[in-house]
């Protein structure tokens, strides 16, 4: 199997694109499975779209889909040494390739594709996981095992909720999920926040607090959190979250108002800090000085992310520059959005002491090396800006003025192929265009658009971003005559429009995860399956998959 020799040497910043780019090497499926667990970092990148992705991937595959690839990648893997293996499959066949072949470009060089894509890691004899955030989730109903998190089922909670019952009853997840539906009366409180401001909702030690989220894993690890911090009072979580309470029959509230609770008084802050300070001890949280911060910031040998936990209105009012934002409880629930490098280091921080530790502690129980930094966002660190690759040339943008004029000038209109979500070309798009996306765009125009590239082609996008990446396929493929414009522009200009609910098929729309679809919708079928599925993964993992939570901390 052929090798390529890292350049320790080489910068963090990305160079501009290569003349030519070596043969890509591939690692077969029984030398991945290994390297996945030899504690050096590597980054398994599914470069499928993401509702290919949702359909089957391996456990610690992070989903970078072709069509993103130069805006996610550099994000999730920073480092240019890090080890890296595409992966695809039989359906997708060659979209591994050439994503190595544009990150090679970038300037990445250790970089494999997997042989034999997903059918080969089967054929292993390892399993592949529908859904998404598959370690967060799994993670969630080991914690429930292990600890023996008290639960209360939705018709208990009603019951209780009916009789008038003292009871405090928080919604762990984002304040948007929150407003989307929720139990009723529910308090929003994220996880991240629950260290910090549970508190100012308790008014009592003897009230029972209720926990809830969508499904299982924030109910789950938000309950634990509490109890882990010696809160006093009964505390559950709820099961099954909301699509629990739906499948008992129950009604949930939708647009809820409410918003997060206040920050805590000086002397609630000072017991949260000894309290968060004590589960950071336990669980081995390191608290480094910003000398040794920086040691770990400056070591180009390993991967080190720095995340500001609070919410996204601090992070806008002032952070440590360089820092990312990722809120505490979507970090733990949604690691792998965040972070592409199995084996990377974690620096978390905040400006109270409380939340930094929490999620640290519990994301060092993920199986992350993961510490805070004293003196948090204050600290005197030098981080290195965030990754950001070079763009290939953008195509001449239409506006609306020109697309005015091309409409009533009686010239024979341009090729249209629109790039935006499948789910939104169903919605509404112009008359004669086609849907595509960027690994199945050279296919899609050979078929719609067979010997017509002479004509004029324009790309139909919100993202100003994504039609340079398709443009540049287009262009190595003898596409010239290229310009791009926004769906909003045409519809303004009177370009006819249209809606097509069944087209693009289901399984042309590769971009959309129609897993347990709608399941927060009502479909009560797709919520008994989702939940079928959460509480599954534990069996579907093998050891080696489950081995690297450490919930002994």
């Amino acid at each position: 199997m052929p090798t390529i020799t890292p350049d320790i040497g080489e910068s963090d910043h990305f160079p501009h694109a290569r003349a030519s780019t070596p043969e890509v090497p591939a690692v077969d499926a029984t030398s991945l499975q290994r390297w996945l667990h030899d504690g050096t970092e590597i980054a398994l990148l599914d470069v499928r779209e993401h509702g290919q992705y949702g359909e089957g991937h391996p456990f610690l595959a992070v989903s970078t889909p072709y069509s993103r690839l130069e805006l996610d990648v550099p994000r999730l893997v920073p480092r240019l040494t890090t080890r890296m293996v595409l992966l695809d499959d039989a359906a997708s066949a060659g979209v591994a390739a050439r994503a190595a072949h544009r990150l090679r470009d970038l300037g990445y060089t250790q970089v494999w594709t997997l042989a034999g894509g997903a059918q080969a890691w089967t054929a292993s004899g390892r399993s592949l996981f529908q859904g998404q955030n598959l370690p967060s989730k799994t993670f969630g109903e080991q914690v429930e095992q292990v600890f023996d998190v008290p639960h209360m089922d939705a018709r208990a909670l009603n019951a209780r909720l009916a009789a008038g019952e003292a009871l405090v009853l928080l919604d762990g997840r984002t304040l948007q999920e929150h407003r989307k539906m929720t139990i009723p009366g529910a308090v929003p409180l994220p996880n991240g926040e629950l260290a910090l401001r549970w508190r100012s909702v308790v008014a009592d030690d003897q009230t029972p607090i209720v926990v809830h989220c969508a499904g299982r894993t924030r109910s789950i690890v938000g309950a634990q959190i509490l109890r882990e911090l010696g809160v006093p009072n009964p505390v559950y979580a709820l099961e099954n979250g909301t699509q629990g309470w739906a499948l008992a029959g129950l009604d949930l509230e939708r647009g809820s108002p409410r918003t997060l609770p206040r920050a805590p008084n000086p002397a609630q802050r000072d017991a949260e800090q000894r309290q968060a300070r004590a589960l950071a001890a336990r669980t081995g949280v390191p608290e480094l000085s910003a000398t040794q911060a920086q040691l770990w910031l400056d070591d180009r040998q390993r991967t080190t992310f720095v995340f500001d936990v609070r919410t996204a209105e601090e992070f806008a009012a002032g952070s440590l520059p360089g820092a990312l934002h990722a809120p505490g409880g979507q970090l733990l629930q949604t690691t792998d959005q965040h972070v592409g490098v199995r084996g990377a280091r974690m620096l978390l921080l905040d400006d109270d002491g409380i939340r930094a530790a929490v999620v640290a502690a519990w994301l060092r129980r993920l199986g992350h090396e993961a510490a805070t930094v004293s003196g948090g966002i204050g600290a005197s660190l030098r981080i290195r800006p965030a990754a950001t690759a070079p763009l290939p040339d953008a195509p001449a943008e239409i506006g609306f003025e020109e697309l005015n004029s091309w409409r009533v000038s009686g010239r024979t209109w341009p090729l249209l192929v629109d790039l935006r979500a499948s789910s939104q070309y169903r919605q509404g798009h112009t008359v004669g265009s086609i849907w595509s996306i960027r690994p199945r765009l050279l296919d899609h125009l050979g078929q719609a658009f067979a010997g017509t590239q002479q004509r004029p082609l324009w790309l139909v996008a919100d993202d100003v971003a994504i039609a340079p990446l398709a443009a540049q396929d287009l262009r190595e493929a003898g596409w010239q005559a290229l310009a791009w414009t926004r769906a909003g522009a045409l519809a303004d200009a009177g370009w006819p429009q249209e809606s097509t609910p069944q087209q693009p098929t289901d399984a042309e729309s590769i971009d959309y995860l129609f897993f347990v679809h709608d399941r927060h919708d009502g479909n009560l079928d797709a919520a008994r399956r989702y939940l079928q599925w959460e509480t599954g993964l534990v069996a579907q993992c093998a050891p080696d998959e489950l081995a690297a939570f450490r919930l002994e901390l």
